[in-house]
């Protein structure tokens, strides 16, 4: 028996165990079959069971300031982004304008907030504005995205962004390279403090959109090399002040 025929026949094994009903996936629902190991019995707790804390089973983050801080900035680099800390909005002014000549960007696209409007004024360049109305092919010819957004996670090394945060669902993804500017009152510990901030800020009229960005666009589906900005911005810069 090839290799083919041995998936196939595992294949054909399996379904013929009949399927639980959605919400019913209850030890009981799992019959055995001939010759196909049994998997370890799905064990779920009655309704009225208290959700586990997640930060039990979550990666462990200091709970000072400078701790996450340094997580946060470790996280990032591990992840291929760019994460810098300035003293004073001069420091952060004057690393945008240098960024800007060394990639010679010619078009931004951002949206009207107080932190991005004033990069957007640092830079000098026309801007697309994504909160006035706008041609999305002018925005893919844009070279930079310059966004806030909800918060850094330190356990991640992530960006919350929101649709209202971030201006909109694509100025996080068009451009190749997304710059975040972000405010140091803005970091916070894990994940759980990152959904309970979501849910203060928005509840119960939340934004369309909501996301995690992990570092730059990446895949790795071809001979699992990786390659970046496959699907969206192949450069994140993060800017905290």
């Amino acid at each position: 028996m090839n290799e083919r025929e041995k998936i196939l026949t595992r294949i054909r094994e399996a379904l013929k165990v009949p399927a639980p009903r959605p919400g019913t996936h209850a030890p009981a629902s799992h019959l055995p079959v001939p010759g196909v190991p049994s998997l370890p019995s799905l064990r779920v707790p009655p309704p009225t069971a208290a959700p586990v804390e997640a930060r039990r089973w979550l990666p462990k983050v200091g709970p000072s300031f400078p701790e996450q801080l340094a997580l946060f900035a470790q996280n990032a680099a591990d992840l291929k982004a760019h994460f810098q800390v300035f003293a004073d909005w001069t420091e952060l002014s004057a690393a945008l304008v240098q960024l800007r000549d060394t990639e010679n960007w010619q078009r931004v696209a951002s949206h009207q907030s107080e932190l991005s409007s004033q990069a957007c004024a640092a830079l000098q360049r026309p801007v697309c504005w994504t909160d006035q109305g706008y041609d999305v092919l002018a925005m893919e010819s844009c070279d930079v995205g310059v966004t806030e957004c909800d918060a850094l996670i330190a356990q991640t090394g992530s960006v919350l962004v929101t649709s209202r945060s971030a201006g909109g669902r694509a100025l996080s993804v068009l451009p190749p390279h997304h710059v975040v500017i972000a405010r140091r009152e803005q970091l916070v510990a894990d994940l759980p403090a990152a959904f309970a901030l979501l849910k203060q800020k928005y509840a119960p009229e939340f934004p369309s959109m909501m996301g995690f960005i992990t570092g730059p666009s990446r895949t790795g589906d071809i001979e699992r090399i990786l390659v970046l900005g496959a699907h969206g911005p192949k450069k994140l810069t993060i800017f905290c002040v």
